[in-house]
C-alpha cells in the first residue's frame, strides 16, 4: 500500500512517499481502507517534537495521522457489529506503536471505531473523531446541564466548534470567544453567541452576559495561559474543562472560587489500552447526533491529497483555519 512516512522528526518537509505492506487483520481489529483523514494539532506536535513527547512518538520510520473514515476491508476474530463493506470512522493510530491513517489501509482496534454517520460525507466524518471525542468527554466530565451558561474558548477551532454545537445540543446557553468579528456569524449558526476577546475584557463580557455571576461551565480549547481567563470568567463552584494544561499555573483564583478543573487527554485509551470501548460508545453517540442534524463538522476551504500532507500541516499551522483540515487518501 501507499503511505506517507517520516524517517526523522522535524518540519513539514520530513514526509516521504513509501510502499508498505498492507496490514493483516488480527483478533479484535479491523482493516479499514482509508478514504480520508484529518490533521490535528497533536499530529503536528508529534512530527515536530518526536521523542520529547515520550510515548506519543512512533518508532521511525513512522506513519502519522490519527483520524480516519473509510470502508471495512476485513474483520478480525471476536469482533461483533462490523462487516466487510461497512462505512466507519475512528481515531485509532498515528502514535506509539499504532500505525497512522496517512496510508491506504489502517489496522484499527474495533473498540476505537464506530459506524460512520449516514448523513455526512467521508471527508466530514474523517474530521470528527479526535475533536468530537475531546469535546464530548470534556462537556460530560464537567457535568453539563440544560439551562447552564457555558463559555467555549476558541469557538471556531477544531475542538471548539464541536463543543459549541454539543453544548447547544445538551440544552445550554452557549457563548464562544472569537478573534475576528467575521467569525460571529459562524458561532451564531452553531447555536452560540460570539464574544470578540480582542474587543471585550473578561470582566466586561462576564458582566454583559451573566450579570457578573460568571459562567457555570467553561470549555477552554485554547488552554495554557488562557486558563487564567477561564478562571476569571467562571462562576463560583463552576466546572472548567481544558485540552491544554502543560504549564505551571497559579491556582489561587480557582481556589477561592471553588472551581473544578477537568483535563481532557483523549489519547489515553490509545496509549494505554485503557477503556477503549468508551471511544466506540462516544463515536456512536456522535454519529447519532450528526444524523439528527444537530452536529456538523466544519471543513477548511482547502483540499489536500495524501502526497500533500506537508502542505496540510502547514495550513493548520498558519492559524488561519476555521474547522478542520482534511486529507484525501
Amino acid at each position: 500500500m501507499k503511505a506517507m512516512t517520516i524517517k526523522e522528526f522535524g518540519d513539514s518537509s520530513v514526509f516521504q512517499t513509501a510502499d508498505l505492506a498492507k496490514p493483516e487483520v488480527t483478533d479484535g481489529h479491523l482493516v479499514v481502507k482509508v478514504v480520508a483523514t484529518s490533521v490535528n494539532t497533536v499530529d503536528m506536535m508529534i512530527r515536530q517534537m518526536g521523542t520529547d513527547l515520550g510515548p506519543l512518538a512512533p518508532q521511525l520510520p513512522g506513519v502519522l495521522g490519527m483520524d480516519f473514515a473509510g470502508t471495512v476491508e476485513s474483520v478480525g476474530k471476536d469482533v461483533t457489529g462490523f462487516a466487510v463493506g461497512d462505512q466507519v470512522f475512528g481515531c485509532a493510530g498515528g502514535l506509539g506503536e499504532l500505525q497512522g491513517a496517512l496510508a491506504e489501509y489502517i489496522l484499527a482496534d474495533a473498540k476505537l471505531v464506530a459506524h460512520k454517520p449516514k448523513s455526512i460525507s467521508m471527508r466530514e466524518a474523517a474530521a470528527l473523531p479526535l475533536v468530537g471525542i475531546t469535546a464530548y468527554e470534556g462537556l460530560i466530565r464537567a457535568g453539563i446541564q440544560p439551562g447552564q451558561k457555558v463559555l467555549v474558548h476558541g469557538g471556531v477551532g477544531g475542538v471548539g466548534h464541536i463543543a459549541v454545537q454539543l453544548a447547544h445540543y445538551f440544552g445550554a446557553e452557549v457563548f464562544a470567544t472569537i478573534s475576528d468579528d467575521a467569525q460571529a456569524e459562524i458561532i451564531e449558526k452553531l447555536g452560540g453567541t460570539a464574544i470578540n476577546y480582542k474587543q471585550e475584557s473578561v470582566s466586561d463580557y462576564v458582566e454583559k452576559h451573566t450579570d457578573g455571576a460568571g459562567f457555570e461551565l467553561v470549555y477552554d480549547s485554547v488552554g495554557g495561559e488562557n486558563l487564567n481567563a477561564s478562571f476569571e470568567a467562571a462562576a463560583l463552584n463552576a466546572n472548567i474543562a481544558t485540552t491544554v494544561s502543560l504549564l505551571n499555573l497559579d491556582l489561587t483564583v480557582a481556589h477561592f472560587k471553588g472551581l473544578s478543573l477537568h483535563v481532557v487527554f483523549m489519547l489515553i485509551p490509545m496509549l494505554h489500552n485503557h477503556k477503549r470501548e468508551q471511544h466506540h460508545q462516544i463515536l456512536t453517540q456522535l454519529a447519532k447526533i450528526v444524523d439528527e442534524g444537530k452536529l456538523t463538522p466544519i471543513l477548511d476551504t482547502e483540499t489536500f491529497s495524501l502526497e500533500e500532507v506537508g502542505k496540510a500541516h502547514d495550513r493548520l499551522a498558519s492559524r488561519s483555519v476555521i474547522g478542520k483540515v482534511v486529507i484525501d487518501i
